[in-house]
């Protein structure tokens, strides 16, 4: 088969599995970002409801992530062994029902607990998809391929502001709260999708029948083949990925890089009506402007990053940018130079990525990278259990957000700083 043959055959089945796998996954990621933040919104009308303070809530905001940490390396591990059709499956009927009880929440007791539950639900999510799209594409596509998958990260606010705006209106509809509309209304699709996972998604390019015959031997060799490069060079096991200093570093970068999204996601809300005193509904609208710009910039960034291969400062610079944006935010007030801070700060932080869970597939294959990107992706939720908290507390401490901001600023520069010692560690070299 000569070159020219190999590389239309490439183009044509990377096509055909983009259009049938990754539409798909960015709407199951849109609707498991949704219902992990849009406690945001509702706390807009239920902290004066079951009055919450801003600790209360921060606090509830972070405790997702200790059950979702907790979780995240077992649960990755499970969708090896099951396969991820039905495991992704599994995640998203149980959060979906989780998500959707929200509703049932009277007092801080409640919410600790169900915010608990929902992250042992969630867990693996992230990691599974992230595992899941390295058996199917290429490593030079992985970073475009995650990007467009995680873009579902700043679409779920651009959608799910304005909607969630719009559910808090419904305040008495049927004897509900508007914020328990939000719950049950944003919660239930999930686990609609959660059955159509199992119809739809194939676990690996030999199962695929959509593809042809020889689409399906072309794509399956070239992605052994980049297993057994990895096996051959590193071979690790579960337990020698998990003990690996690179790893560890991966781990470190992304606690701070989800320290600071987790921060700013479920706090901007907030920040958005303090500016101008909006409503609910306009709340919603403004709350999504700098998600539509982080979505561009993820899609920009890793399409930068494949094409010239490099990993490390596509991770370092934009995080350092997200870092000066916290800044930004902390000092201006008004509401058009505020907004653009804020804007700053999710194209910097979010725009990391693609670039970023590509690194991981370049030295891991097989349960090696799956448990290796559940301790990555923890790490990260222990970022998101530490930041809400502490942003609600230093609100509540200070009256501002203006040292919240900073402290999420200083996260971030430690993450920039990180990636680049990373550029050193062997595992990565090329």
């Amino acid at each position: 088969m000569s070159q020219q043959t190999i590389s239309e055959l490439e183009r044509v089945t990377m096509a055909r599995v983009t259009w049938r796998l990754l539409p798909f996954l960015l709407l199951l990621y849109i609707v498991s970002w949704l219902d992990r933040v849009n406690v945001g919104f509702a706390k807009l009308e239920m902290n004066a409801d079951l009055g919450f303070s801003e600790t209360v809530y921060g606090f509830g905001a972070g405790i997702f992530f200790v059950g979702y940490a907790l979780f995240e390396i077992p649960s990755n591990l499970l969708l090896v062994r099951f396969g991820a059709r039905v495991w992704i499956a599994r995640i998203m009927i149980t959060w979906g029902l989780v998500s959707a009880g929200m509703m049932f929440v009277h007092d801080a007791t409640t919410f600790y607990a169900m915010r608990f539950a929902l992250g042992v639900a969630e867990a693996g999510f992230l990691p599974g998809i992230v595992y899941y799209l390295s058996q199917w594409f290429p490593r030079e596509q992985r970073a475009r391929a995650v990007s467009w998958f995680m873009i579902g990260i700043p679409l779920s606010v651009v959608f799910g502001g304005p909607l969630s705006g719009w559910l808090l209106g419904f305040d008495g509809y049927m004897g509900l709260a508007g914020w328990q509309w939000l719950f049950l209304v944003e919660g239930l699709p999930a686990v609609a999708l959660g059955f159509v996972v199992l119809a739809f998604l194939t676990d690996k390019p030999t199962e695929a029948g959509w593809l042809t015959p020889e689409q399906r031997e072309w794509l399956s060799a070239r992605i052994e083949s980049e297993h057994v490069e990895a096996v051959r060079k590193h071979g690790f096991s579960v337990r020698q990925a998990l003990q690996h200093p690179t790893v560890w570093l991966l781990a470190l970068i992304m606690f701070c890089c989800q320290a600071g999204s987790y921060g700013l996601t479920f706090w901007v809300p907030t920040i958005v009506k303090g500016l101008a005193g909006f409503t609910n509904v306009e709340v919603g609208f403004f709350s999504a402007v700098p998600y539509v710009a982080a979505a561009i910039g993820m899609v920009l960034i890793s399409r930068s990053s494949d094409r010239s291969g490099e990993r490390f400062l596509h991770v370092a610079i934009p995080t350092a940018i997200g870092a000066l944006g916290f800044i930004a935010t902390g000092l201006l007030h008004s509401p058009i130079p505020a907004m653009l801070a804020l804007t700053v700060a999710a194209v910097g932080d979010y725009g990391t990525r693609g670039p970023f869970w590509a690194m991981p597939g370049k030295f891991l294959s097989g349960s090696a990278a799956a448990g290796a990107i559940g301790l990555i992706n923890a790490a990260g939720a222990a970022g998101g259990a530490i930041t809400p908290p502490a942003v609600g507390y230093l609100k509540d401490a200070t009256g501002s957000f203006v040292f919240p901001m900073y402290m999420l600023a200083g996260i971030l520069l430690v993450g920039s700083v990180m990636t680049l010692v990373l550029r050193k560690s062997p595992a990565l070299g090329d």
